[in-house]
């Protein structure tokens, strides 16, 4: 199991918390948070509001069923991210071993901090105290010998919980813990488990491992380690982390849709949207993804790859476009998608011909004032009717304080 001492600390319902301690009215009501008035799922459910049955994920007409009270507030994105990156930066206080694993989760390595701090334990009351001080919301922190762990530990007293895994009791934790709480394994993987005959992570710890491999592949030597309690990966901080991969922006909108050129209007914001920040992090894609789900939810993806790497927005918009024209739609599309991966870092220089040079210049132009007085202030022509739709509503789980490595903003 190894010396180590590994934190994980989740924020407890975190975008209605923040909206709560921003707005004393709100609290002790049922709250939840949208990124849309009318077409989204709800993003964070306070625990009031849960006590009704309300999860996130859940469509906005079945939270109202469920209670008539229930308080929608639209998602201030910058509010969450400012709040993350002050208990991020808090974190490090404590050990320079701070790996961000969303935007209201982070591990943190202590192994070598306790001798500064007495114990893991009073790290975490510490760091809880200051939290709640700070920002008049809570956490919940699990301490473990790994992260798989660390992490399983948080979510077993909630909110506000600590709970602590020792070695010497990681194999009667896990024995009759259900497979679905371990970190990797979803409801798909659940169910091919679960025709196997194993439920809980004891008995997926008992499992052959050449069983679980001649059916899951090298995952099943994984999944077995899973069981046992065994998870080796390090806590990588921000600047040991690997470079971007993908650069996304999709969007809900607020009706089906069925024409071509709606279809076209939103593919086109949400390239710009794309081209922007990939520019900003002087970075370039060379295949362009293109996502549509469906009136029904079904959800369809195609890519195409380009003759060269792009960021400008019409360049992307232009391939996303051809990977349109390449398909048949079979009925209206709630939900449109645009991401770029196969990435390149670009260095800054002008290009080298007359026309390329005057476009970059308007594209800086355009960047520098949108960075000043916000998004879409400066922008397409087609898109200046679009007003009631400016910009994706919903920040991602998956959102990191450090660049936007694995970054999807939905």
């Amino acid at each position: 199991m190894g010396s180590r001492v590994v934190m994980h600390l989740d924020m407890n319902s975190f975008f209605a918390s923040v909206e709560q301690s921003a707005n004393p009215d709100l609290k002790g009501k049922p709250v939840v948070v949208t990124g849309s008035q009318q077409r989204t799922v709800i993003l964070t459910a306070s625990y009031e509001a849960r006590k009704f049955g309300i999860k996130t994920g859940m469509m906005l007409h079945e939270a109202r069923r469920l209670c008539r009270d229930v308080i929608m507030v639209p998602a201030d994105n910058r509010k969450y991210i400012h709040t993350s990156a002050q208990i991020m930066k808090m974190m490090l206080d404590y050990t320079p071993l701070v790996e961000v694993f969303s935007i209201d989760e982070a591990f943190m390595d202590v192994t070598h901090s306790m001798s500064l701090f007495t114990s893991a334990e009073n790290i975490a009351y510490l760091l809880k105290a200051r939290i709640r001080h700070q920002f008049d919301i809570t956490c919940s922190i699990g301490i473990a010998p790994n992260k798989l762990l660390a992490k399983l530990a948080s979510e077993m007293k909630k909110p506000d919980g600590l709970t602590v895994i020792a070695p010497e009791n990681v194999s009667r934790v896990l024995e009759t813990m259900p497979i679905k709480e371990l970190c990797g394994i979803g409801k798909k993987m659940e169910r091919h488990l679960n025709m196997m005959g194993i439920y809980t992570c004891g008995e997926l710890g008992r499992c052959d491992e050449g069983r679980l491999t001649r059916k899951f592949g090298i995952v099943g030597s994984r999944l077995k380690q899973m069981g046992l309690g065994i998870d080796n990966s390090p806590v990588i901080p921000a600047e040991d982390a690997d470079a971007v991969k993908s650069v996304g922006h999709s969007m809900t909108l607020k009706k089906d849709i069925s024409s071509r050129s709606e279809i076209l209007r939103y593919l086109l914001q949400l390239s710009e949207m794309v081209g922007r920040r990939a520019r900003r992090y002087g970075v370039a894609g060379k295949t362009v993804h293109l996502t549509i789900r469906y009136a029904d939810f079904s959800t369809f993806g195609k890519q195409g790859t380009l003759s060269q790497h792009v960021n400008q927005s019409d360049e992307i918009y232009q391939g996303v476009v051809k990977i349109l024209d390449s398909i048949e739609l079979e009925q209206p599309v709630r939900l449109l998608g645009v991401r770029i991966t196969n990435l390149c870092y670009q260095r800054e220089q002008l290009p080298l011909f007359e026309d390329e040079r005057r476009k970059a210049f308007m594209v800086n132009a355009m960047d520098t004032v949108n960075d000043k007085f916000g998004d879409f202030t400066v922008t397409f022509g087609s898109l200046l009717g679009n007003n009631d739709e400016k910009g994706s509503h919903v920040i991602s789980p998956a959102w990191k304080p450090e660049g936007i490595r694995n970054v999807q903003v939905r």
